[in-house]
């Protein structure tokens, strides 16, 4: 089927067209009231701006992108309480995060209700937790503490990641694209994936102001509700038989970080504490602009995007073996640029 021939994929596409604009300007609008009430991110020896900037700006992207998810799901998405669980976890996590924003909470807090949200996400899957046999690769039983621990992981790591300017921006808009056309090509039910191209366009719409030189950041009231937004639609599109694809498209942000953290755990640091050693970090300390290894990681995505649809064919050696090529390069790439920067 078709795009043209998919009503609600349609109908996606118009509400994700509508996101971009309506992103920018709620952002623009954001910046002066982040600037008046001087909620800052002020510069420290770890990173990676210059210059005081205002952080927050998940919350004029997730006030646009949640209503309209929610009008999408009212419209064509797969009715009962399942999707509407899901938003409300996001809206948790969004409420919760911009508050961290603003006071800096404890881990503690924000950790344990990323681990409420995550269940209450994984209780409102589709056909209930029988999915998480990923679509008959593995036991359920397996497959849900597989898929509870991968969902927390990911909403932190989407977190640690967000780093420089354009980053998530990017990335966000690379996973909303791919899972959308995923689920296309893959002639899966698109009801579930709703968020997916409105999430992207949100994304889109938040770069005019986030490329560098970034005149706002995402803050923590962007980065962990986009995780787990972004999480739960590829737990779906594993769960609909398309595990491949589902560990494919975010490949680049699950090795930078999870590389990252495991030798920082090896070295014996203090894992939670920030720091500038994840590879497009040790990019820019080498020289490369925020921009020039925003757009490497946008240039890593797209290949990815194609090993993922590659995969809908029912071909797993192949893109995969893909997948660790590229990633070999991507990542190399930006250690060897990292070489000249300073310990």
């Amino acid at each position: 089927m078709t795009l043209s021939e998919n009503p609600t994929m349609m109908l996606v596409l118009i509400l994700a067209l509508m996101a971009a604009p309506l992103s920018a300007l709620a952002t623009g609008r954001l910046i002066r009231v982040l600037i008046a009430r001087t909620i800052l991110d002020a510069p420290n020896a770890r990173s990676s701006h210059d210059l005081p900037t205002p952080r927050g700006g998940g919350l004029a992207v997730m006030a646009v992108a949640l209503p309209l998810i929610a009008l999408g799901w009212i419209l064509a998405g797969p009715g009962g309480w399942g999707p509407w669980m899901v938003l409300a976890g996001a809206c948790a996590l969004l409420v919760l995060s911009f508050l961290d924003d603003l006071r800096n909470l404890g881990a503690g807090a924000r950790f344990l209700v990323q681990i409420l949200c995550v269940a209450l996400g994984l209780a409102a899957l589709p056909e209930g937790t029988a999915v998480l046999g990923m679509g008959g690769w593995i036991s359920p039983w397996v497959g849900l503490p597989i898929a509870f621990l991968g969902w927390v992981w990911f909403v932190n790591l989407f977190n640690f990641m967000d780093g420089i300017d354009g980053i998530t921006g990017v990335e966000t808009l690379s996973l909303g694209l791919g899972i959308g056309l995923v689920t296309v090509v893959g002639g899966l039910d698109p009801s579930w994936v709703v968020p997916a191209p409105i999430l992207a366009g949100a994304a889109l719409g938040f770069l005019y102001w986030n490329w560098h030189p970034a005149k706002v950041f995402l803050g923590d009231s962007g980065s962990i509700p986009l995780g787990y937004l972004l999480g739960a639609l590829l737990i779906v599109l594993a769960a609909r038989g398309y595990v491949v694809a589902a560990l494919i498209l975010p490949a680049y942000y699950l090795a930078d970080a999870t590389i990252t953290l495991v030798r920082r755990a090896l070295g014996g640091e203090k894992v939670w504490q920030a720091h500038r050693k994840h590879f497009y970090q040790r990019a820019t300390r080498g020289g490369w602009s925020h921009a020039r290894v925003s757009l490497w990681i946008a240039g890593t995505n797209l290949p990815l995007l194609g090993l993922a649809l590659w995969s809908t064919s029912g071909a797993v050696v192949g893109p995969l073996l893909g997948t660790v090529a590229v990633l070999a390069v991507s990542l190399g790439g930006l250690a060897w640029i990292g070489k000249t920067a300073p310990p």
